[in-house]
């Protein structure tokens, strides 16, 4: 019996496929710090468990595919800080992020379709995109620009007639990297000049460092019919597990026709849509303090790496990741080096091989992307055992 070509060309998440490693390495005793994932270890809101406790039907009903009115509202009240104004028929509560950009990709386009992003990118666009029979095509940041977008000619070089849209993670996942308000603005100018859309995942919005400006594609007015808007409660409140999230434009017939496709899978789940509704009563401190925690993570992360004999990276402005070059000719092997051969007094580290995250074939083989949602002691724990691991690593593939 065959299967898909669509499944078996499609790769697993590189942030997951070693997670067998990872089980074997906890049932022979060693602790792991888990650097290969963005799950904040930061409090969710109380006020989230608070609603859901407070819940209470004698049936769990089936809510409306576009999300529960509470929860349109919610999202609705937050932007109103960002500057813009969405209304209901602008907006629809998606299975988390993923599922919002997968809803777009499956809208925007037909087989073979193309959709450009810079790289490294978040690796799971890959995968949405082969799920729409489409193909992300990749443009190249580099580290010593601070992954920052190249030239307008150079991202132009890569349209095609079969292009449907540019797409950005701003703050980047897995870079880290803040997009200027000029960046911003040459990609909504590429967008009207080519008659493209703009997809702009946003979920890292809250996580800008050092006093940076941040710059939402909402801020561009005249192509807001071409942005795209995808959000999450995810890292916002820490509330991965949870699973909400959202599409949003001021394009209604985008909007109209991607609930086609919100009314297939039927509903978000209503219990979680109850508790996320009630995050717009968050107050700012929350995410002054998180932003505060999340740069002293970062800062330690940084010392750790520039101790590291080899070691290449640029101080992240944004997220919670950083992608650093290792003095190894392949970062996977080394990765399945410290799940399966490596401890430092009973203790080891996994991280995320950064090549998944890129398209070009042989970028990012001697690359990682480090998460920094450890708590600052474990930080300082983990870095030390890289340090460790990269010498005896190298000694032992010679």
């Amino acid at each position: 019996m065959k299967l898909s070509n669509r499944i078996l060309n499609m790769g697993f998440s590189p942030i997951r496929k070693l997670a067998p490693y990872a089980a074997e390495a906890k049932k022979k005793g060693r602790k792991v710090y888990h650097l290969n994932i963005g799950q904040p270890d930061v409090l969710t809101p109380d006020i989230f468990f608070k609603a859901i406790s407070n819940f209470k039907e004698n049936v769990l009903k089936y809510t409306e595919s576009q999300g529960m009115d509470e929860l349109q509202e919610s999202f609705i009240e937050y932007y109103k800080k960002w500057g813009t104004e969405f209304t209901k028929d602008e907006l629809l509560i998606t299975n988390g992020g993923s599922e919002a950009i997968m809803l777009t990709f499956m809208t925007l386009c037909d087989p073979g379709d193309e959709i450009l992003s810079p790289e490294p990118f978040y690796t799971n666009y890959n995968g949405f995109a082969q799920v729409a029979s489409a193909k992300m095509v990749p443009y190249l940041t580099k580290a010593e620009e601070g992954f920052h977008l190249p030239p307008k000619e150079v991202i132009e070089s890569k349209i095609t007639d079969k292009t449907r849209a540019l797409m950005i993670s701003n703050p980047g996942n897995p870079t880290g990297t803040v997009y200027t308000a000029e960046e911003l603005r040459m990609l909504g100018d590429i967008a009207k000049e080519h008659d493209l859309f703009l997809i702009a995942d946003e979920v890292y919005r809250e996580f800008v460092y050092d006093g940076l400006k941040y710059t939402s594609a909402l801020t561009l007015k005249d192509i807001e019919d071409r942005v795209i808007i995808v959000d999450s409660i995810s890292k916002r409140y820490s509330a991965c597990g949870a699973r909400i999230g959202l599409v949003a434009s001021k394009n209604k017939i985008f909007i109209h026709n991607v609930m086609k496709l919100c009314q297939s899978r039927l509903c978000v789940p209503t219990v979680e849509q109850i508790g996320a509704a009630a995050l717009k009563d968050t107050p700012e401190s929350y995410f002054v303090e998180t932003r505060k925690e999340y740069q002293k993570r970062r800062d330690i992360l940084m010392d750790g790496l520039k101790k590291i004999p080899g070691v290449v990276c640029q101080k992240p402005k944004g997220a919670f990741y950083i992608v650093a070059k290792l003095p190894v000719a392949d970062a996977e092997d080394f990765a399945k080096y410290l799940l399966t051969e490596f401890s430092k007094d009973g203790k080891t580290i996994m991280v995320a091989p950064a090549e998944g995250f890129y398209a070009t074939p042989g970028l990012g083989k001697d690359e990682v992307r480090i998460s920094y949602c450890l708590n600052c002691d474990d930080l300082k724990d983990a870095m030390s055992i890289l340090k460790v691991a990269i010498g005896e690593y190298q000694k032992s593939r010679k």
